[in-house]
């Protein structure tokens, strides 16, 4: 299991874009989960996805993100 997690909804563009930005940043590894198939999940990104979580320490960085903007919230991590 990735540290990385990208919250994302079934038939959504913006997810769909967003898992381009992630290619396009060279992100190497991440899970991705379904709010839709959670209440609690749906409860807290339903309206926010697509969102990058890193499970290490918690922080997020919601849609609207760009590759540039991907790369530097994991450097933010090290």
């Amino acid at each position: 299991m990735s540290d990385l997690v990208l919250y994302q909804r079934d038939y959504c563009h913006l997810c769909d874009l967003a898992l381009a930005v992630l290619a396009d940043a060279q992100v190497p590894e991440f899970d991705s989960v379904w709010v839709d198939d959670a209440p609690e999940l749906e409860a807290r990104y339903g309206t926010r996805v697509p969102v990058l979580r890193d499970a290490r320490d918690g922080r997020e960085l919601d849609w609207p993100f760009d590759a540039a903007a991907v790369r530097a919230f994991l450097l933010e991590a090290r």
